[in-house]
């Protein structure tokens, strides 16, 4: 059984980064809600207690069960987690007098292995507006800084640990070193968990499950379809069926260009031309959710037909990854508002009668790039930027018509194929070309033009939870400006957004 680490998670917006500081250790770890724990097995070797944006003090804040832990598995209490192992305890967390939030410097008041290789006056990150102002006998002070006094502490007797900073943020310059120290040295975690590992387990886990069933999965030719592919390629060969739908809504060329990627990697791929029905859906359509969903159910359709032509397939592989799986089963019970429908298609209708198989969907995006890197899939598939399902069609704003397509799609080229050769590309996490329902007056050749504005956007980012918008050279953004205005008939005005998530998305619509 591969070894883990269960996080309890309390809402905090840190969480993920716990878990992903945790795997980076080569250790894997799963986000559990804390009312909806897991059973522990032999397979749990410690036990995290994220923060959360609840006071330990309100009467609707957690208040979890942790007898199945305390003194039986290693845990560590984070902020939220360490004031209330201390309340649970018999000790006291009242509102502090300065809100502790921000860097602050720990200082040692008992060495201890949990603090091993971590630097005296070391910087770490508050986030908190109670504190810990009073803890049991039992409870031994490890360090603290200039305004909280137990900053972190062991429980004498367990290895159970408290810390009121959070070591999972870059902000923590040695929190690295402290999740190491837990979950290595005082846990015992073997540091096991690889990308080879997972792909041998994964291909190994789904021939049992498949055996010679056969399996029908939508290509798009991005990162977490490829990748899924190949692991159920390498599981179940020929079974395996890919259908790459173009919905006339891709990038210039990628129709083609991404069957070409494809031929040398033995997967059974078949592409299907299916642009003029996804334009008749979307005909006059300017709402962004109305398109969307336009373009999902025709992608159903083109795809259920496709699929009958694969006689007695009962499975549908999808390349859902774990943020997805998290944010469906969060601590707060899912999003607590729609801000958009999902990109990607979503569930499928009932009469499709197909299992869903996902063999990504304990990754975080990195990891899926590691673990296709392992399969020797190719770096023009595993660096490609995220794109979403819908492609084209939420990146033009109002009603979408062939020639809007066009270009945008000329536009869109130009911009990627700009950053590539000036060497930006691998520098940006997504990037893509938005056109506006706004036309400007401009002056080409004497003559006084009125024509579309486009805006081009690049981000900055590791999972697409956060982005900040990238700040590309001036003279790069000048050439491929002038480049558009110049090439693309029809549009006459660039501008680049300069907006972060949050608050804004990294898509406009």
């Amino acid at each position: 059984m591969q070894e883990k680490v269960i996080i309890l998670d309390f809402g905090s917006q840190y969480t993920q980064l716990i878990a992903r500081r945790v795997r980076e250790l080569n250790v894997y770890s799963e986000i559990h809600p804390w009312n909806k724990a897991p059973e522990i097995d032999d397979s749990v070797r410690a036990i995290i207690l994220s923060g959360s944006p609840h006071s330990v003090r309100d009467e609707k804040a957690p208040k979890p069960d942790l007898s199945a832990y305390r003194g039986k598995l290693p845990l560590l209490g984070v902020c939220f987690g360490a004031q209330y192992l201390a309340q649970s305890s018999g000790g006291e967390v009242l509102p502090s007098e300065i809100r502790e939030y921000g860097r602050a410097n720990l200082a040692f008041v008992d060495q201890h292995p949990l603090l091993e290789g971590v630097n005296e006056g070391s910087q770490v990150w508050m986030s908190h507006g109670d504190t810990i102002k009073k803890v049991p006998s039992n409870f031994k002070t490890i360090c603290s800084t200039g305004d909280v006094t137990y900053a972190g502490y062991a429980i004498e007797g367990e290895t159970t640990f408290g810390i009121q900073f959070h070591p999972e943020v870059y902000h923590s310059t040695d929190g690295a070193t402290l999740l190491k120290n837990f979950v290595v040295n005082i846990a015992g975690c073997k540091q096991d968990w690889t990308p080879m590992s997972f792909v041998e387990e994964t291909v190994a886990g789904l021939k049992a499950k498949l055996g010679n069933d056969k399996v029908i999965l939508g290509l798009s030719g991005g990162v977490d379809s490829s990748v899924a592919a190949m692991l159920l390629h390498q599981a179940i060969g020929k079974h395996l069926h890919c259908i790459f739908v173009d919905n006339g809504l891709l990038r210039k060329n990628e129709f083609e260009e991404v069957l070409e990627s494809y031929k040398d990697m033995g997967l059974n791929v078949k592409g299907v031309r299916a642009a003029d029905r996804f334009y008749d859906a979307l005909k006059g359509e300017k709402d962004p959710e109305t398109k969307r969903k336009a373009i999902g159910r025709v992608f159903i359709e083109v795809f259920d037909e496709e699929s009958h032509l694969v006689t007695d397939a009962k499975w549908l592989g999808q390349g859902t990854i774990y943020p997805d799986v998290i944010e469906s089963v969060s601590a707060s019970g899912g999003p607590s508002a729609t801000i958009k429908s999902h990109h990607n298609v979503g569930g499928l209708p009932d009469y499709m009668k197909l299992e869903v198989v996902e063999p990504l969907r304990l990754l975080f995006k990195d990891e899926v790039r590691r673990v296709g890197k392992a399969l020797g899939i190719k770096q023009s598939i595993l660096g490609r930027h995220p794109f979403p399902g819908p492609g084209l069609g939420i990146r033009i704003l109002g009603d979408i018509t062939p020639e809007k397509v066009r270009i945008l799609q000329e536009v869109d080229h130009i911009w990627i194929n700009g950053l590539k050769n000036a060497g930006l590309y691998d520098e940006v996490w997504q990037a893509g070309a938005i056109l506006l329902p706004v036309q400007s007056v401009g002056v080409m050749g004497d003559e006084r033009t009125y024509e579309q504005a486009v805006a081009l956007r690049a981000v900055s980012s590791t999972d697409g939870m956060t982005a900040d918008w990238c700040h590309l050279p001036y003279e790069f953004l000048a050439r491929v400006s002038n480049e558009i205005i110049n090439r693309v008939k029809g549009v006459n005005r660039v501008v680049y957004d300069i907006s972060s998530k949050p608050p804004a998305t990294i898509e406009w619509e």
